[in-house]
């Protein structure tokens, strides 16, 4: 982990998060389960997945003004639309959820310095760190979603699929 001091907060501007704040919520919470599902809800240990059963969940940016409202159904992580109360709600700028997503940061450091804030019911907040902490998850590398990266794993598919560019003196069978 790198320590505190060497890291500082960055914060998105203002104005930007101004004009976050104005797009509707419940896309971006789609997106997020998208993510989870896709990385985490078939890692979840039986006894997570029994306590988060149908809880409200929120992760709130708050440099950026969004929030993103979420439930566990047992199988899978769900988009909820914006809602007024929650079981927990999880907030800290989108430096610090990036830093916590490349695993360059630890959510106990990041709580006792006020930059990570956990607000309902606590129990739920510690076994939901502690199970995240446990499990083997890909750190988030930034640089495998450049668009030459994602240009050079879409590539292969494309031309499997009969799109993009063709092999000069490819035949064609149409």
């Amino acid at each position: 982990m790198t320590p505190l001091s060497s890291s500082p907060s960055l914060a998105l501007p203002p104005a930007l998060g101004s004009l976050l704040e104005r797009l509707p919520a419940y896309p971006g919470s789609v997106l997020l389960v998208s993510a989870l599902n896709l990385g985490l809800a078939h890692q979840l240990p039986a006894d997570v997945s029994r306590l988060l059963l149908h809880k409200k969940l929120r992760i709130h940016v708050r440099d950026a003004r969004l929030t993103f409202d979420f439930s566990w159904t047992g199988q899978r992580f769900a988009a909820c639309p914006r809602q007024q109360a929650t079981d927990l709600a999880i907030s800290a700028s989108a430096h610090d959820f990036m830093r916590l997503a490349q695993r360059l940061e630890d959510p106990d450091t990041l709580f006792f310095s006020r930059r990570l804030a956990m607000e309902g019911d606590t129990e739920l907040g510690l076994v939901v760190k502690n199970a995240l902490d446990a499990l083997e998850l890909p750190v988030l590398d930034l640089h495998q979603w450049t668009p030459l990266q994602l240009l050079s794993r879409l590539g292969p598919r494309k031309r499997m699929a009969g799109v993009g560019p063709r092999e000069h003196g490819a035949e064609r069978h149409d």
